[in-house]
């Protein structure tokens, strides 16, 4: 990249991330005087603040560079990851949440609290902290520094080789990022989030259309035909063995692991406990489930773009998670790379923001508060969040850079090795939400073991995952661990049971379309296997895909309908 363009790109991408700080210096200023206000957003978020901070903290650098490389190296297998957690947004909209806002819960190791004890509380913020410290910050960071690299050629500009490159550029994303989640509190990180989320949908949908243009010659069509009928087993989303995602995972481990990050991952349902109503926080959740179904359109797409524009991994694209950078370098023009950095370091802000500031929200309130035991003011609280947050972001700076010697590329590597503590967590939630009287040291011990079990086997018996895949094992222990809860309850049962008491401080009136929106939302999951497997588009679209998109369609027009009645029938008699 010539001076010129890289000082206009610069200083364009300064200009859109200055506004978008000012637009949301703005609109906090006065909101962050409080616990409430710095950790829960005033419990004030409506619905569209909702999705827009849930979709940024969720797509980040990591889905563009971790499934476009799956694409293009393998397959649309990995869209699983996506658009199946349509159904774990469901589950958290009409079941979870109404229990959270009920219990007003600020964090989930508050409610496992409430509903076990003190010890399990603070095993689970050990392994949310530890998860977060160890493998999703730094994800996010080393992700957003691949695409910067690429797309800037940091080795050139700097003289510093490939490995500096990662850690210079590491640091100083991390260190712009921080400022958000530092000193704004969750609503600051909210609003950045959604005017962010604008520009993402932008450029989603911005790159693969100037990549089938590039791709067809001039031609979008062509483009695109080339992709429906050329080397069409990459459309493939019915992954088998050997793929990224077996297509019977979907039915064993996914599940759980989506129901994890949606309905108990603290750095996601922050924004949902914060709601200013069921119905608002219902509406967010459900809406984000929607735009889960473009993913594979917007972060897989332009992966298959690349393979047909570079070929296969070794070639032009030495390593398939730098095939999605690649391709935006060749198709962006330079007057818009300012508005494409300022995007991604969004993106890649927005997810680093909200795992900060989630992670100074368990320490503060589920391991210091707790330890101290005295009264301390909100205005005391918050200067420990931010502490910890400048703590937390210190100790990702130094491992983030160790990914970039991870053989089996990004995306399969987070999963991996969030399974030590997806599982046991999502294991004592259901069971603590759906039982009464199972102790906490049921709780207790159904983590010790996941984490002993899941360590032996995934990395001392089977680290290639020829005995069984790693998303099956998920669902194994899933049943090992609830198994084992029960038995607790079986022979030493909690006395008196659980009663959950109602302290909400919010409206818990359910959306009117709520369970509308999940049967369409389920209904567009089936269409999109449908249209991605050998009875779409791999090998030509046959008869019997319409056929069965008919009936996908008539029997949710026919759910939607009961449900909205049903709804109405029971508001009226109450």
């Amino acid at each position: 990249m010539q001076t010129s363009d890289l000082l206009f790109t610069l200083g364009s991408c300064i200009f859109f991330m200055a506004l978008v700080g000012v637009i949301s210096y703005l609109k906090t200023k006065d909101s962050v005087d409080d616990k409430d206000g710095y950790f829960l957003a005033g419990r004030g978020l409506t619905g569209i603040f909702i999705v827009g901070s849930m979709l940024l903290t969720n797509l980040s650098a990591e889905q563009l560079t971790g499934l476009n490389g799956s694409a293009y190296q393998h397959n649309m297998s990995a869209m699983a990851w996506e658009v199946t957690a349509g159904f774990a947004t469901i589950i958290m909209a009409m079941i979870f949440l109404p229990r959270y806002l009920a219990g007003a819960f600020t964090t989930l190791p508050g409610f496992l609290k409430d509903r076990y004890d003190d010890g399990v509380r603070r095993i689970t913020v050990v392994l949310f902290m530890l998860g977060y410290g160890l493998v999703t910050i730094p994800s996010v960071l080393y992700s957003g520094s691949l695409a910067v690299i690429k797309l800037f050629d940091v080795p050139s500009i700097t003289g510093l080789g490939n490995e500096p490159s990662v850690f210079l550029t590491v640091i100083v994303i991390g260190s712009v990022g921080a400022i958000y989640a530092v000193f704004g509190g969750l609503k600051a990180v909210v609003v950045s989030d959604t005017i962010n989320g604008i520009g993402l949908l932008i450029i989603g949908i911005l790159v693969p259309t100037l990549g089938l243009i590039m791709l067809g010659d001039g031609s979008f069509m062509a483009g695109l035909t080339t992709i429906a009928t050329t080397n069409t087993d990459k459309l493939n989303a019915i992954g088998s063995a050997s793929d990224p995602v077996p297509f019977g995972t979907i039915f064993t481990g996914m599940i759980l692991a989506n129901l994890f990050y949606w309905g108990t991952n603290q750095y996601v349902i922050q924004r949902t406990l914060g709601a200013a109503s069921l119905a608002e926080g219902q509406k967010g959740v459900l809406l984000s489930g929607y735009f889960k179904l473009l993913v594979p359109f917007m972060m897989m797409v332009p992966g298959l773009i690349a393979f047909h524009l570079y070929g296969p991994v070794g070639g032009a694209v030495p390593q398939m998670d730098l095939a999605y950078p690649q391709l935006v370098k060749d198709v962006l023009p330079i007057y818009l790379s300012g508005f494409f950095l300022a995007v991604l370091l969004g993106a890649v802000f927005s997810s680093f923001n909200s795992l900060l500031n989630s992670a100074a929200t368990l320490f503060v309130l589920d391991v210091y508060q707790p330890l101290v035991k005295s009264e301390m003011s909100d205005a005391q609280l918050i200067k420990v969040a931010k502490i910890a947050s400048v703590v937390i972001a210190l100790f990702s700076f130094i491992a983030a850079p160790m990914l970039q010697y991870a053989e089996q590329g990004l995306w399969q590597i987070i999963r991996i090795f969030t399974g030590f503590y997806n599982i046991p967590v999502i294991a004592i939630v259901l069971v603590g939400l759906f039982t009464s009287h199972v102790p906490a040291i049921g709780a207790k011990v159904a983590v010790v073991f996941h984490v002993i079990a899941y360590g032996i086997i995934k990395f001392a018996i089977d680290p290639n995952g020829e005995l069984i895949h790693f998303i099956h094992l998920y669902a194994v222990l899933f049943f090992i661990e609830v198994a084992i809860m029960l038995f607790f309850g079986y022979i030493q049962p909690k006395q008196g049971g659980t009663h959950f008491s109602n302290s909400a401080k919010v409206d818990l009136t359910p959306w009117r379309y709520g369970w509308a929106a999940s049967s369409t939302m389920f209904a567009g999951i089936i269409a999109l296997y449908l249209l991605f497997s050998p009875v779409g588009l791999v090998g030509g679209l046959s008869g019997a895909f319409w056929g069965y998109l008919v009936i996908v369609l008539a029997v949710n027009v026919a759910i939607c309908i009961w449900s909205v009645k049903r709804f109405d029938k029971t508001r009226l008699s109450m």
